[in-house]
């Protein structure tokens, strides 16, 4: 069985991070070499928004169980974002990708350089807006946080922002297709890397030579 890869991708808050993941995984055209790939659903203690679903957008928790799991060392990585915690459950990124599947992470810098730190082969990608300006008008739109806290949002991309260049991977997201477009072409050139075709095309690699 070849490992999956770990895909780290961070981004502020409104940079389009989770649309961009979740329209890649609905291509169509990636169906053939990514029919393994997967998203880690995140535990939270954040409370749940209009249209979220238990187990499908986070798996939502109490502060106080968020924290057993920490004592258990659940999580691979945790970090605690405006008042409320996130974590990557260690025990299902670990099935996934022993078991052939490529898998996201939409998490935070601080999450990534855990992840990092006990994952090294994992590769990231760093999400940014095209402007300020445009950032203030997605979160805006969203329609879910009042002024205060959208204020607070923008001031904390900056903060995240100024990790952009611990990543492998930069996309700029001003227009959404050819940032989606960008996103394939890292994920079918990572697949593409000389490792694992070896081990995918054994088979045909010795017919081809020895044969």
């Amino acid at each position: 069985m070849i490992p999956g890869i770990l895909y780290i991708i961070s981004a502020p808050s409104g940079a389009g991070k989770s649309s961009l993941i979740k329209a890649l995984l609905s291509k169509k055209q990636l169906s053939r070499l990514y029919n393994k790939t997967k998203i880690s659903i995140s535990h939270t203690t954040r409370p749940m928004r209009p249209g979220e679903v238990n187990g499908e957008h986070y798996y939502f928790v109490s502060v106080q169980e968020f924290k057993k799991m920490i004592a258990k060392s659940a999580f691979l990585e945790y970090a605690k974002i405006f008042n409320h915690y996130y974590g990557t459950s260690r025990k299902a990124v670990e099935f996934l990708l022993k078991n052939g599947c490529d898998v996201f992470l939409n998490i935070d810098w601080q999450g990534a350089q855990q992840i990092r730190n006990l994952i090294p082969d994992a590769r990231s990608i760093f999400i940014m807006p095209p402007s300020k300006d445009e950032l203030y008008k997605r979160l805006c739109s969203r329609g879910q946080d009042s002024e205060h806290i959208i204020t607070q949002r923008i001031e904390q991309s900056v903060a995240e922002m100024i990790h952009y260049n611990e990543y492998n991977y930069l996309i700029i997201n001003d227009d959404f297709n050819d940032a989606l477009y960008d996103l394939t072409t890292i994920i079918r050139a990572e697949s593409l890397l000389l490792k694992p075709q070896q081990l995918r095309n054994a088979a045909l690699i010795s017919k081809l030579l020895f044969n």
